[in-house]
């Protein structure tokens, strides 16, 4: 190609619009974001949640002897650890949480624990008690 006929020629240079500077004339030339939202949707896929356990009637019983002396009185004033499910809300399974502490409040109505630092555990959801 012969750019002869151009290649004297003064740059344009218009009446209507402002003058950009360089740093404004490389943003329009700027990576944007073709896929909005992949990279959340492919960490959301990739974090991992653990599948409920369900107990054995050995184990349930257990639970239910211990969760008797908690309702008696018997525990009160002791450090006690529960381990309960608690429900992923974006995906299936869920994670077990430990919360140690001491037991403010049984409500035997909703079926929950409130812990002395407000943690709200519900009764269905524990698979272990220690300290008891």
């Amino acid at each position: 190609m012969n750019y002869d006929d151009i290649i004297d020629h003064p740059h344009f240079v218009s009446d209507k619009r402002p003058h950009m500077s360089m740093l404004e004339r490389a943003a329009q030339f700027s990576p944007f974001a073709a896929l909005t939202g992949y990279d959340d949707a492919v960490t959301e896929t990739a974090r991992l949640t653990d599948e409920r356990i369900f107990l054995d009637e050995y184990v349930i019983e257990e639970l239910d002897e211990k969760l008797q002396m908690i309702y008696s009185g018997a525990a009160a004033g002791r450090v006690i650890t529960f381990i309960y499910f608690v429900q992923d809300e974006r995906k299936a399974g869920g994670a077990y949480v430990k919360v140690i502490g001491q037991v403010k409040k049984i409500d035997t109505y909703e079926k929950i624990i409130v812990m002395d630092d407000d943690t709200v555990i519900p009764v269905g959801d524990i698979v272990a008690i220690e300290g008891i």
